[in-house]
């Protein structure tokens, strides 16, 4: 998601389990700002573990008349009555982008958004999270979702396209050309046969009469 679109954020993953808010201390993990495919994302500078707090999502709280300013771009409901808007300097994770396949979740409680990974994160990788179903089919599904999940099934669908294309064109083609192709083999393959037999049958000719002229005999003297 590009810094300048709306970002409505939903909490998930936070289930049913009992957490302690020990489980959301941020740890001293080292992340960077920097360019993504959709504008500016947040990146791993080190190996980070599985089911770890690296960030938390923090902003202003917004009042409901605020909601319809177009000017917010940071938006994130932390619960149904409270919603937050993360443009502030202090809030790192507001550059965080979705994806359909995230190494990391939003959990959310006492009205707090925290970043959890949901497995081990790489040196160099983005970190990313999913937006919810809501965010996703209003905005993302209408613009084009750009993220490697996404990506990877559209190259996919346009190799698989391309494959089905040319298999039809193959079927297709004339089959007369192929008929006619056969038809001039056939043909080249017996005047072979014809020229080879005539050569055989003219050096048995040649072979008796040699024969012939080495025992003083000539087909004539014989009765």
């Amino acid at each position: 998601m590009r810094a300048a679109d709306r970002h409505d954020g939903r909490l998930v993953g936070d289930g049913t389990r009992r957490h302690t808010m020990a489980r959301y201390k941020v740890g001293d993990y080292k992340l960077r700002v920097g360019r993504s495919r959709t504008g500016r994302g947040v990146f791993a500078c080190e190996d980070i573990p599985r089911d770890v707090c690296i960030d938390e999502y923090v902003g202003r709280v917004v009042k409901e008349e605020e909601l319809a300013n177009d000017r917010l771009k940071y938006l994130f409901s932390v619960s149904k009555k409270k919603m937050i808007d993360g443009n502030i300097p202090e809030n790192r994770a507001r550059f965080i982008n979705h994806s359909c396949r995230p190494n990391c979740r939003a959990e959310g409680p006492n009205g707090r958004v925290f970043i959890m990974t949901k497995r081990k994160i790489k040196a160099g990788e983005e970190i990313t999270y999913h937006y919810g179903k809501e965010y996703f089919d209003l905005i993302l599904r209408k613009l084009g979702c750009k993220c490697v999940k996404c990506l990877e099934e559209k190259a996919a669908q346009r190799k698989s396209g391309a494959k089905r294309a040319s298999a039809t064109k193959r079927a297709n083609a004339p089959k007369r050309a192929n008929g006619a192709k056969r038809a001039n083999g056939t043909k080249r393959t017996s005047g072979t046969k014809r020229a080879s037999s005539t050569k055989r049958a003219g050096g048995t000719v040649t072979g008796s009469a040699k024969r012939a002229k080495r025992t003083g005999q000539s087909g004539h003297a014989r009765v």
